[in-house]
């Protein structure tokens, strides 16, 4: 069944291109029409297109990857923040360091800087700075948070990007393509869509349809989130019980299995006792019976 209808997108305005004036060529197979000099994208196309794109979001976070959401147009910001921090995924706002993927270990520096500084103040040092000196950390901090606040958990290279806007978010792609991260994209008729792997034809202006498109993917991820949760609490579970089944047998006896004493004596060799007298005489005067007698020589007259 698909995340979304035709209605949907109809009433959040995804449909709506660009001036038909700035259309890319490569576009076309997802253009339905040009009305009044606009260019109209199919939506059925873009029912799709999500689907794939969400399928795609949902596999990675239930592998438990992380996929980083960039957006650094006024209109898209803040609903980008929201929806990622909703999904625990990182995201960048502000705008892109340059580097940031192709020169991760870089960033990584700087997001240690501010964590040492937030240390220093939780543990009194920056209580023992100069005036000035705490003035100068205090700045440098916010100046961390704002560009690299949102990406502090991400101690590794995304596995995947989703982009509002590839137009204006142009490094970023090409970083992704660089080190062959999967894009998935929001693309409007003005836009190339051959650097994106998953191609989402929708109206990246508008803020309607920037949110409905976000809920979509971003709740594609939440189900991915949840099954991970729940397929770890069931291994959990039975790894749990199959150590207790292993501790419970190593307590629990055989059935075949004998007391210690029974088990020495059985092990132990037989000793054969001795034939008693009165069998003795029996046994010897049977034989005696049995010997046949040897006839005595006729004696000499």
């Amino acid at each position: 069944m698909p995340r979304t209808n035709f209605q949907e997108l109809l009433d959040a305005g995804v449909h709506f291109g660009h001036l038909k004036r700035k259309w890319n060529p490569k576009m076309s197979p997802y253009i339905f029409m040009e009305k009044n000099g606009i260019h109209i994208i199919d939506l059925h196309k873009t029912v799709i297109k999500i689907d794939e794109a969400a399928n795609v979001m949902k596999q990675l976070a239930r592998a438990g990857r992380k996929i980083l959401f960039v957006a650094t147009k006024k209109q898209a910001k803040e609903i980008v923040a929201e929806k990622a921090l909703a999904i625990n995924m990182p995201y960048v706002t502000e705008r892109w360091p340059g580097g940031m993927l192709t020169n991760f270990p870089t960033i990584r520096k700087a997001v240690k800087k501010m964590n040492t500084i937030d240390k220093m103040i939780s543990d009194g040092t920056f209580e023992t700075l100069a005036k000035r000196e705490k003035l100068q950390v205090t700045r440098q901090r916010a100046k961390l948070e704002k560009n690299l606040g949102s990406i502090a958990d991400l101690n590794r290279l995304p596995s995947a990007l989703f982009i509002v806007d590839i137009q204006k978010e142009m490094n970023a792609v090409k970083e992704a393509k660089r080190l062959n991260i999967p894009v998935i994209a929001m693309v409007d008729t003005c836009c190339d869509p051959g650097p994106i792997d998953y191609v989402i034809p929708s109206n990246d202006d508008a803020a309607k349809s920037i949110t409905l498109i976000l809920d979509i993917v971003c709740q594609a991820v939440a189900e991915g989130l949840t099954e991970r949760k729940l397929a770890k609490e069931k291994e959990a579970s039975e790894t749990e019980s199959t150590k207790e089944c292993i501790a419970n047998k190593k307590m629990r006896p055989r059935k075949d299995a004998k007391a210690p004493e029974a088990k020495i004596a059985e092990e132990a060799p037989k000793v054969e006792e001795a034939p008693r007298v009165e069998e003795t005489k029996a046994t010897e005067a049977k034989k005696a019976e049995e010997t046949p007698k040897v006839e005595e020589a006729p004696k000499a007259e």
